[in-house]
């Protein structure tokens, strides 16, 4: 959700490739964000009155959008908006997990999501930052059922866990203690894939938006972390050295 939709799309679809059609408008104007055809994301404009934080969002699935609201609150989160029906995509809702960090759920009327992977461009994988994941993996597992398996491979002290489902990993958490940014709390990361991330950080730079950590290799490749125009984070990871998710 960004304040300038028609500057945001410029930014994205210069940066991704991205061509835009219109979407579901039950909470203003909205752009389908397509990659060779398929959809990729998705990106709405904020009413001119509400100054709220420009953030990436995911939206995790779920078969009763309302059912699935009651057990957030049951569970100590909190849902902002909704559920409400996004025409005829499905259902929705906009809620916080125990941390504060916001999330979306959607119920599809059929098989809306990302829809490719795997190549620039496209979304590779969705990652919660918050202080640590003890106490927040319990409330994802309660509301989704997910599997946590804790990644002690790449360090024994590093709070770091990977959800599944029926055995496929499907996001991760990460614990960073008192380095949680005080501006922002727990949130949300978004990854996106991209060929060159030496060359990814310029168009960044080039087209408006500014690199907060330039590219360097971490436990799953070569990343870097960027803001767009609005200041809404993202990380992007070379295509080759994408999370082994798949």
């Amino acid at each position: 959700m960004v304040h300038d939709l028609a500057g945001i799309q410029n930014f994205y679809g210069s940066l991704f490739g991205w061509e835009f059609e219109p979407g579901p408008e039950q909470l203003g104007p909205y752009a389908r964000a397509l990659l060779d055809g398929k959809d990729v994301a998705g990106i709405g404009q904020l009413p001119p009155e509400r100054h709220l934080p420009v953030a990436w969002t995911p939206y995790l699935a779920t078969e009763d959008t309302d059912r699935t609201a009651e057990t957030i609150r049951l569970c100590g989160g909190t849902v902002g908006v909704g559920p409400l029906d996004a025409g005829e995509a499905g259902r929705l809702a906009i809620a916080s997990d125990t941390a504060g960090a916001v999330f979306g759920i959607w119920q599809p009327a059929e098989g809306l999501g990302t829809a490719v992977s795997g190549v620039a461009g496209a979304p590779a994988w969705n990652e919660l930052v918050t202080r640590e994941t003890e106490s927040v993996v319990k409330f994802y597992q309660a509301i989704f059922g997910y599997e946590a398996e804790t990644e002690a491979e790449i360090s024994a002290d590093f709070d770091y866990l990977t959800l599944r489902l029926a055995g496929r990993p499907v996001a991760s958490m990460h614990g960073v203690g008192q380095s949680l940014p005080r501006d922002r709390g727990a949130h949300w990361m978004t990854f996106f894939e991209v060929d060159d991330p030496e060359l990814a950080a310029e168009r960044v730079d080039e087209l408006g938006g500014h690199v907060l950590h330039p590219p360097e290799d971490g436990a799953h490749g070569r990343m870097l972390t960027a803001a767009d125009p609005e200041g809404a984070l993202f990380t992007l990871i070379r295509s080759a050295h994408r999370h082994r998710s798949g």
